[in-house]
């Protein structure tokens, strides 16, 4: 990775997550993907949801992540716009 690739891109705030999220994840899976967040690594989003988030880290609306956890389930990471919350939660609880 580049220099400076490791550094946070926002603040993360208060950080949350659903009773379903924490049932089917571990904590390696929500470590992993919260580092992966921060740097602007945002996951299995498609090229649009990409670029959005990547003007969101300018103009500060939502950031959305996608990741899959060790047993394969998919689950997002959303930080709020004001950057006062991120919650992990499966898209089922959206």
């Amino acid at each position: 990775m580049p220099p400076g690739s490791y550094d946070p891109k926002f603040q993360l705030g208060r950080l949350c997550a659903t009773p379903n999220a924490l049932s089917q994840t571990n904590q390696r899976d929500i470590d992993e993907a919260l580092s992966r967040h921060i740097r602007g690594d945002w996951g299995d989003v498609c090229k649009e949801d990409w670029e959005a988030n990547e003007q969101a880290l300018v103009d500060g609306t939502r950031l959305l992540s996608v990741y899959r956890s060790e047993s394969g389930a998919k689950f997002w990471i959303i930080t709020e716009a004001d950057r006062s919350i991120t919650t992990i939660l499966m898209p089922e609880d959206y």
